[in-house]
């Protein structure tokens, strides 16, 4: 490696970590994801955080900066996946639910079975 390439590492490595939130207790200076404490808000950031992951890695050539974004970026959507694998691993449950409810002669167990597992899904409707 060029040393000027060197030296500008080594910079970037000095002042990056002095203009990063911290959140509390972190040992390490991290960026602060924004938060996906519904399934709602999960499902709108995982959409919009990808996008905007997306348009980064668009870009040619990458350079540091873009690579630092995308780290910024990927702390969002890891919270984003979490909630909505937690929210969403009940789904193939619910919808066995509707399955069976479908086979029986009862409207208003169908509804009961379909309305927790339309609640779920249409949040990925786009």
């Amino acid at each position: 490696m060029a040393y000027s390439a060197r030296l500008t590492l080594a910079a970037l490595g000095l002042l990056v970590p002095l203009s990063l939130p911290v959140q509390a207790g972190d040992e390490f200076s991290h960026y602060i994801a924004k938060p996906s404490e519904t399934l709602e808000e999960a499902v709108e950031n995982f959409v919009t955080y990808n996008r905007m992951l997306r348009d980064v890695m668009a870009r040619n050539p990458l350079n540091v900066e873009d690579m630092e974004e995308v780290h910024e970026l990927t702390y969002t959507l890891e919270l984003a996946l979490a909630k909505i694998n937690e929210e969403m691993g009940a789904l193939p449950a619910l919808l066995e639910e509707v399955h069976l409810s479908s086979e029986g002669d009862d409207a208003t167990v169908l509804r009961e079975a379909a309305a927790p597992y339309l609640a779920r899904a249409m949040l990925l409707d786009r």
